[in-house]
C-alpha cells in the first residue's frame, strides 16, 4: 500500500533559514513542498524517508537563497493492483460506493464491481446487496455510511491537473472562444480544475470482501453450527462410555 519513491529535486532555501543545518532545512522544505500532494504517475506523497545525496549549494545572481540538488526517498501511498485494504464508506450514489481511508478519499467501487445482485435505494442513499438465502428468498444487506468495508484494488487513474486563475477572473472581450461542443473556454478551464489527480477503482464482488459485519455474522453462525455438532458428538461419546461401564 505504501512504497518508497526515489526522487530528485532542486531545493531552494531562503536566507532566513540559513541558521538551520542544511539537511534539516532541506527536509522541512521538501515536506512543505510535497506532503499531501499527488505526483503524476507516482502517487500521494506522505512523508520524507531519508536523503540519499546532497549536491553542491549555489546562490544565483539576484537571488539570496541557496539552491541544492537533492536525491531523496519519499513515502508514497500507491496500492498495488490486487491489494486488499479496509476503509470506511464515505457516501453512496448511482455511480457507486465512495470509500475513505481517513487520509485519502478518492476510492470508488462502481456498481459492476459490487456483490451481485445489488440495487441502489434512492430513499436511503445506500446500495443494498440482495443476499440469497437457502429457501430461495433474499435478505437485504445495506451498505451504510461509516461502515467498515474490505475491498480489492482493481485499478488506478492519474490525471494531469494544473492550477487555474481565480473563478471571477475577467476575460478580455473577444478573447474568450468556445470549444467544439459550444462550451466557453472559461467554463472548460473550470471543469479541468476540478479533475481528481489520483483516484483508485476498487471491487468487492468476491467472497470475503464487503462490509466486515457481513462476514462476522456469517462466521459466528458457522461457529455456532460447528459448536452444536461438537456438543452432539460429545454426548454420543458419553453415552457410549456409560454403556461400557455397565
Amino acid at each position: 500500500m505504501f512504497v518508497l519513491a526515489e526522487l530528485k529535486d532542486n531545493v531552494r532555501i531562503a536566507p532566513e533559514l540559513f541558521g538551520l543545518k542544511l539537511p534539516e532545512a532541506i527536509k522541512d522544505e521538501i515536506n512543505r513542498k510535497l506532503a499531501n500532494k499527488v505526483l503524476l504517475n507516482v502517487g500521494l506523497c506522505i512523508a520524507l524517508k531519508d536523503i540519499i545525496k546532497l549536491g553542491d549549494s549555489i546562490i544565483l545572481p539576484g537571488d539570496g537563497a541557496s539552491h541544492t540538488e537533492v536525491n531523496f526517498r519519499y513515502i508514497v501511498f500507491r496500492p498495488i493492483i490486487g491489494d486488499v485494504i479496509t476503509g470506511k464508506i464515505r457516501s453512496c450514489s448511482r455511480e457507486g460506493v465512495l470509500i475513505t481511508l481517513g487520509f485519502f478519499d478518492d476510492i470508488l467501487i462502481p456498481p459492476s464491481a459490487l456483490q451481485h445482485p445489488s440495487r441502489y435505494e434512492e430513499a436511503e442513499q445506500a446500495w443494498v446487496w440482495e443476499y440469497p438465502l437457502e429457501d430461495g428468498n433474499t435478505h437485504d444487506l445495506y451498505m451504510d455510511i461509516g461502515e467498515s468495508i474490505k475491498f480489492r484494488v482493481s485499478g488506478e487513474v492519474f490525471e494531469e491537473s494544473s492550477p487555474i486563475g481565480p473563478p471571477d477572473q475577467e476575460v478580455p472581450s473577444g478573447a474568450a472562444g468556445t470549444s467544439a461542443g459550444g462550451t466557453s473556454t472559461s467554463n472548460a478551464t473550470g471543469q479541468e480544475g476540478n479533475k481528481t489527480p489520483y483516484r483508485i477503482v476498487a471491487a468487492i464482488n468476491e467472497s470475503g470482501l464487503g462490509l466486515l459485519s457481513w462476514w462476522v455474522q456469517q462466521n459466528q453462525e458457522e461457529e455456532e453450527e460447528e459448536g452444536g455438532e461438537e456438543d452432539g458428538e460429545e454426548q454420543e461419546q458419553a453415552q457410549d462410555s456409560g454403556g461400557e461401564r455397565e
